[in-house]
């Protein structure tokens, strides 16, 4: 009888190097080339959203004084920039020397650059829930 009370194959048998992601005689199973997940590879746009109600904006006239034409927020401000970072010091992740009191306030900060998000470029969305859902599995 074996010392071991489990007499399973396990890690303390001996015999060689465990194989791992074998599946058969043919080795690793080959993944598939190119992107992988949903909604890569997809062509994007990037765009800048306004902080406030989300709406696209237009990057080349985000200049001090601009405002959203939805719903007339500051755009030139903290919360708009690429280097806003809530953890870093002064809140930015540019070297400042003094910090910004209020962040959704306009403000003239040289270093500002607008955050941009990439986006895929989707097809149109539906306001019926069931149009949505019966979406999700057309291609099957």
């Amino acid at each position: 009888m074996s010392e071991r009370k489990y007499v399973q194959r396990g890690y303390q048998d001996s015999g060689g190097e465990r194989e791992r992601g074998r599946r058969g005689p043919g080795g690793p199973v080959p993944r598939p080339a190119g992107p992988r997940g949903r909604g890569l590879g997809r062509p994007t746009t990037e765009v800048c959203r306004c902080a406030v109600c989300g709406s696209e904006q237009d990057v080349s006239t985000l200049e001090p004084g601009s405002r959203c034409s939805k719903c007339n927020a500051d755009l030139h401000t903290c919360t708009h920039c690429a280097h806003f970072d809530s953890s870093a010091t002064f809140e930015c992740r540019q070297p400042i020397t003094a910090r910004i009191a209020s962040k959704a306030k306009a403000n003239d900060c040289e270093l500002f650059a607008p955050r941009a998000t990439k986006e895929t470029a989707g097809g149109e969305m539906s306001s019926d829930p069931k149009a949505a859902f019966d979406a999700l599995f057309k291609g099957l």
